[in-house]
């Protein structure tokens, strides 16, 4: 029995590991000139699309569409989904507001310091972005519980928003001197997230140990030809998500291993779902007939066993 089972084993490590296909969905608004995805959450997606009428958030479950207008706003744009919780920001005739919306009522979100709240992400009761103060014209990262304010704003940087949070960790964008880069927050510790070769890089999401964003390798303006490239990063490896035959691709957030954003075309912007390839065990060349042969020779002997 023993060598039957050094057989086996010897057979086993004939097979290697590989990658699945990528899986890319393009997801488009019925009836929008664009759609832009920008959150997750199981298979729960949101983001904003543009038609005759402005600009709306909307919510997709994967089968239907729904609309989400904030009543009396000009435009409404959604970023971050947690359950039931979407947030984001409207414009009407007042100005800026970032929101938190439960799919009943409408929370209006203002700082304690009088700037409007710019709502990215939400994970629980915890909501982050940025806001402005003026007449000094700053911007500041912020965390929200639901009753008391945290600034969050990097020692040197000029400017600070937050883009994603995951329990303690907080992703985002500051700049300095030198340009826009992407950072890790956990609440006492600044990490510097920087694309190699890359002239800027924006941090967007976080889940678990994964990270995505866009870089850019000219200019970090999204409307020039140079950019921007969607990137995930888990602590060690970078991979750039550029979607087939598009002009620009940017991942904008991520849940397990589906991840999602937009890219842009001949055609337009139209949103996008993209399954990260999982590792499979695929056959080394050749193995599917060694392992036919070894599978003979272990019944053989078997057989012969017991003559």
């Amino acid at each position: 029995m023993k060598r039957s089972m050094v057989g086996v084993a010897a057979l086993v490590v004939l097979f290697s590991t590989a990658y699945a296909e990528a899986s890319w969905t393009t997801l488009d608004f019925p009836g929008a000139t664009s759609t832009l995805v920008y959150g997750i959450d199981g298979s729960n997606l949101v983001g904003n699309y543009r038609d005759s009428d402005g600009t709306h958030g909307f919510l997709y479950d994967g089968t239907s569409w729904i609309t989400i207008d904030k009543l009396g706003a000009i435009w409404t744009m959604v970023y971050g989904i947690d359950g039931s919780n979407l947030v984001g920001m409207y414009f009407d005739a007042s100005g800026y507001h970032g929101f938190l919306y439960d799919g009943t009522s409408w929370t209006t979100i203002k700082t304690p310091w009088g700037g409007e709240a710019y709502v990215y992400d939400i994970d629980g009761s915890n909501l982050v972005g940025y806001y402005s103060l003026f007449p000094d014209g700053g911007n500041y990262g912020f965390l929200y519980d639901g009753t008391s304010w945290t600034t969050i704003d990097k020692p040197g940087a000029i400017y600070v928003s937050v883009g994603g949070i995951d329990g303690s960790n907080l992703v985002g964008t500051y700049q300095d001197a030198t340009g826009h880069r992407g950072f890790l927050y956990d609440g006492t510790s600044w990490t510097t997230i920087d694309k190699p070769g890359a002239l800027f890089t924006y941090v967007n999401d976080i889940d678990g140990s994964n990270i995505v964003g866009d870089f850019y390798n000219a200019s970090g303006n999204p409307y020039e030809p140079s950019g921007p490239h969607g990137f995930l990063y888990d602590g060690t490896n970078w991979t750039t998500i550029d979607k087939p035959g598009a002009i620009w691709t940017a991942a904008k957030g991520i849940d397990g291993s589906n991840l999602v954003g937009w890219y842009s075309d001949a055609s337009g912007y139209h949103g996008f779902l993209y399954v990260i390839p999982e590792p499979a065990v695929i056959p080394a060349p050749g193995a599917l007939v060694l392992v036919s042969i070894g599978v003979s020779c272990l019944t053989w002997m078997r057989r012969r066993r017991t003559l």
